[in-house]
C-alpha cells in the first residue's frame, strides 16, 4: 500500500449539487476521496475528488451562512494534466459533457481538449505538464 501525498495547488470549486458533481467526476475518472456532508439536505462543507495521475479538487456546496470561500457556481476553470486524453475524452464524451474545445495538438507540445460540467465550470484536460 502506497500512501497518497498531494503538496501542490487543490483548487475549490463551488457547487449548487455538489453531490451530483462528485458523481459526474467520478464518471471522469476522478476518484472519491473525503466528503463531510453539512447539516442541510445534500449539503457538502468539504469534500475531495483526487486525479490518479497525481492532484485533487475540493467541491462543496454553496453555502448561505458562511461564503467564506463561496464562489458563483460555474465560475471556476480548472486544467488538469493527464497521462492519457483520448481516454478521458471518450469518457466525457460518454457523459454528454458539453464540448468547449475539441481534443488538439498545440504548437507547445500538449494534446487535450477542454469541457464544461453541469453546472457550468470549465475543465480542460491535457498533456502539458509545464
Amino acid at each position: 500500500m502506497t500512501t497518497r501525498t498531494d503538496t501542490n495547488i487543490w483548487p475549490g470549486i463551488t457547487y449548487d449539487d455538489a453531490l451530483a458533481a462528485r458523481t459526474w467526476l467520478a464518471a471522469l475518472g476522478f476518484e472519491a476521496g473525503v466528503c463531510v456532508e453539512g447539516d442541510g439536505p445534500g449539503e457538502v462543507t468539504h469534500s475531495e475528488m483526487l486525479w490518479p495521475d497525481g492532484g485533487r479538487v475540493m467541491i462543496h456546496s454553496t453555502c448561505k451562512t458562511d461564503t467564506t470561500f463561496t464562489t458563483p457556481a460555474g465560475s471556476a476553470s480548472v486544467y488538469v494534466v493527464v497521462i492519457d486524453p483520448d481516454a478521458v475524452y471518450a469518457r466525457a464524451t460518454a457523459l454528454g459533457a458539453r464540448l468547449v474545445r475539441d481534443m488538439a495538438e498545440e504548437d507547445y507540445g500538449s494534446r487535450g481538449f477542454s469541457i464544461a460540467d453541469p453546472e457550468g465550470n470549465l475543465w480542460s484536460f491535457g498533456t502539458y505538464a509545464g
